[in-house]
């Protein structure tokens, strides 16, 4: 039993980890309009979509100001909730 639980928490930690890089390199290559049609970018646009885009549809309904706000609040709350999750695991 403790094997199985060792197992899945390094396991969910490598995850967690990797969407947290994979984040990282989204918003670097959000800053390159040329890279964003690339495969690269839409394979790390297709990972981390789903992660964004629950917290951009219930921001959307609780402040639909912060749609026209220059920075992403839907990214910023998913990646400090990647790490709170993190923190969990630990």
């Amino acid at each position: 039993m403790t094997y199985i639980s060792s197992l899945f928490r390094s396991t969910a930690l490598l995850l967690v980890s990797l969407l947290q890089v994979l984040m990282l390199v989204r918003a670097v290559m959000s800053w390159f309009p040329q890279v964003q049609g690339s495969k690269l970018y839409q394979f790390v646009y297709m990972l981390t979509e789903p992660i964004i885009m629950p917290i951009q549809a219930l921001l959307d309904k609780l402040f639909p100001s912060l749609r026209y706000f220059p920075l992403s609040i839907s990214f910023l709350l998913a990646y400090m909730l990647l790490i709170a999750l993190e923190m969990m695991l630990y």
